[in-house]
């Protein structure tokens, strides 16, 4: 049933439904401004709209556990690298943290600490506090004391190769000094400090050249030039405070490994501090916060870790970022702009989305014109009207959003807001689908289908993208192109280009067409040619499939291993209480959505002639195993019982760690159970299947953690 127009989108109040749509909209909305600030280095909003969303995406997920996992933003962190360099795979995954806003927030992430490690009252855990820099993030690898590749965090499993860039960076060592491993990942930020910045704007202006928005994009600019020599004329900066791969252990503590960096002559923050309670962090918080106009450089909060490293090691990660530690973000920065427009896009999946075009406005020093709307329910909650003066809220340098509205400025003659209720790429109705139990969708969809280019389009976009096939020289204009030329309509028809251009008898020839050279179509058809074979993972990802999204592709290429063992259980599992059904859910993260979108994808005839099409052109292969040499990599995994050595959430994150799939029941496929005292039906069905069950010691042993 449609809410009233006046009802308020607390996430406490969302139906299933409503959630469900609103969490497809924000993973959108969040990839697109990813790709914006991490790759274009372009963002189009601020840091408080930006973590505004991602605060909203993660309420959502905390209130509806089944959709976690159900989009690309599960696991993800930044964008795929650019183009324009050459890719560096990440040895160790070049994570994002965790954000909070509040000192309530700020405590209850010490707390959870504990919680997970099962701290006693009288046990003190220890962290250090330090300024989060708002700059790039960088890793630089050292074999033997010399720097030898210098990389970009990029999509956070691949970044881009800046070491001819990093080089001219003059704190940066090219040689350490001292005790230091065979090899070594130094991580940390590139900035450029704020005097620089505005040297630099001088500069540019007089030389008539685009002015940098912030310091943040300036050094992200400045690193990211094809020219290094131009790179070496820009004051850059680099703070080390964290590492990747070690051949050899260095320090027990983050401080150790701090002063280790500092010692062998890489440049490190001298306002880290040690705490030991949640009230000595905030404390350092508001101390920082209260002399951040006096710091050289920007900051926009900062960061708390565990400064014990056996026991961040125990806490692991989660999703897009370690449980053990977080960032504590400064408050939003607002300003007042005008309204002038509202746009509605076409997304792949036919949502259409409002977005909010503003009157240019400077916001915490980024020039603000443009922020999500959500949907037509935002836009009635708030009564957000073409004309208004309007609040528009961000912190830090990434994402705006409106607040509110001033209505004692609206202008006489406005308007309530229209929501279209037909596409504006194709014409086609565009409707809220109602449940079987009445409920209506919160998004409005185009039923064009496969009639409506803007769908068609997106896909096609999506099918080609960094994280999908990854096909360079097929951008976005590209594929604009080509489907208006009517050259490329499905993901097939890319590995048919050639031949097709090929054909003495076609009167299209691609190298006719303004812009496309002899050269260009030459290294665009090696580019397709190099992607006849790509990794399981990117394949699945590729396929656009609702609420499966990069991780939740990764999680189905490592429990299936082939292509056609997924699809052979997808096409099964229509029937809810079927085997199959059961085997999709059965697989750590992945729920009811995504089983149950698997399951309509591949009903679908029209997606399964797709298929055989694209299956005729390239071949998946299994993606990479993870933590090959782990005796557990691989295997799947069923905890059970009451564990006494380790919190169960720990269990999980040691197994994954390791390379396992953890489970969360006992089938025919389970390779491994690990019971603890009290284990029940889970036991019993794994000595029915003949599983192999150890006790907690054994899985210590077995995992070489003993």
């Amino acid at each position: 049933m449609k809410p009233p127009m006046n009802k308020p989108l607390d996430i406490d109040q969302l139906t299933p439904l409503e959630a469900r749509a609103l969490h497809v909209q924000l993973v959108e909305q969040i990839a697109a401004h990813d790709i914006a600030y991490h790759q274009k280095d372009a963002p189009v909003i601020s840091d408080a709209e930006y973590d505004a969303l991602r605060q909203r995406f993660e309420a959502i997920e905390a209130r509806f556990p089944e959709l976690v996992g159900t989009g690309s933003l599960f696991g993800k962190v930044g964008a795929a690298p650019s183009e324009k360099f050459a890719k560096v795979q990440h040895r160790v995954p070049m994570l994002s943290l965790g954000n909070v806003f509040s000192d309530e927030d700020a405590a209850e992430f010490v707390e959870r600490v504990r919680r997970f490690l099962g701290a006693g009252a009288q046990q003190d855990i220890a962290f250090t506090a330090e300024p989060k820099i708002d700059g790039l993030s960088c890793t630089l690898r050292y074999e033997r004391g010399q720097l030898v590749q210098a990389a970009t965090r990029g999509d956070g499993y691949e970044g881009e190769d800046v070491t001819a860039n990093v080089r001219t960076i003059a704190e940066i060592p090219h040689i350490l000094r001292g005790d230091f491993p065979e090899n070594m990942e130094a991580r940390g930020e590139i900035y450029m400090r704020r005097d620089d910045f505005a040297a630099l704007n001088e500069r540019q202006l007089e030389a008539g050249d685009k002015l940098f928005a912030n310091p943040r994009n300036a050094a992200a600019g400045s690193l990211r030039q094809l020219d290094s020599s131009i790179t070496a004329k820009r004051p850059l900066h680099f703070f080390a405070y964290a590492w990747g791969e070690l051949s050899a252990p260095i320090a027990d503590t983050q401080m150790g490994m701090i002063a280790a960096f500092h010692s062998w002559g890489l440049p490190t923050n001298s306002e880290t501090v040690l705490c030991t309670s949640a009230k000595e962090l905030i404390a350092h918080y508001r101390a920082i916060e209260e002399s951040r106009a006096a710091l050289p450089y920007d900051i926009d909060g900062v960061v708390y870790k565990v400064n014990e490293i056996s026991l961040q090691q125990r806490l692991g990660f989660v999703s897009r970022s370690p449980r053990w530690a977080v960032a504590h973000k400064f408050p939003a920065q607002q300003a007042i702009t005008l309204l002038r427009g509202i746009d509605i896009q076409v997304g792949r999946t036919g949502a259409l989305t409002p977005v909010a075009r503003l009157e240019p406005v400077t916001v915490g020093g980024v020039v603000v014109t443009n922020a999500t709307l959500h949907n037509e329910d935002e836009i009635a909650r708030k009564d957000v009207r073409i004309g208004d003066s309007v609040i528009v809220q961000r912190a830090g340098d990434v994402i705006p959003q409106i607040v509110a509205v001033k209505l004692d400025k609206r202008p006489a003659d406005s308007q309530a807001y229209s929501f279209p209720h037909v596409c504006p790429a194709c014409g086609s109705a565009a409707v809220r689908e109602v449940d079987g139990k009445g409920e209506m969708d919160a998004v409005r969809r185009c039923t064009g289908g496969l009639v409506c280019p803007a769908q068609a389009v997106e896909r096609l976009k999506h099918f080609a993208s960094r994280n999908a096939f990854d096909i360079e020289g097929l951008g976005d204009r590209q594929i604009e192109f080509f489907h208006e030329k009517g050259l490329i309509k499905t993901p097939a028809d890319i590995f048919t280009l050639e031949l097709r251009d090929s054909d003495p008898a076609s009167l299209v020839k691609i190298r006719n067409f303004e812009g496309f050279g002899e050269t260009s179509v030459r290294n665009l058809f090696a580019s397709i040619r190099s992607r006849r074979s790509v990794a399981l993972n990117r394949f699945i990802f590729a396929l656009g499939i609702r609420h499966v999204g990069e991780t939740n592709a990764r999680r189905l290429a490592r429990h299936f291993e082939s292509f056609e063992a997924l699809r052979v259980v997808a096409r099964a599992a229509g029937e809810e209480a079927s085997e199959a059904r059961a085997e999709l859910k059965n697989i750590e993260g992945v729920g009811d959505v995504v089983a149950e979108a698997l399951a309509d994808f591949f009903a679908e005839p029209h997606n399964e002639q797709a298929l055989d099409a694209l299956l005729r052109e390239v071949t998946p292969v299994p993606m990479e195993a993870v933590a090959a040499a782990s005796p557990v990599s691989g295997k799947t995994i069923v905890f059970t019982g009451a564990l006494e050595r380790m919190t169960r959430e720990e269990a999980k994150a040691m197994a994954e760690r390791l390379g396992a799939k953890v489970a969360g029941s006992v089938s025919k496929k389970t390779d491994l159970v690990v019971a603890g005292p009290g284990a029940g039906s889970k036991l019993a069905k794994a000595e029915t299947f003949g599983v192999e069950v150890i006790s907690e010691d054994d899985w210590f042993v077995r995992v070489g953690a003993e």
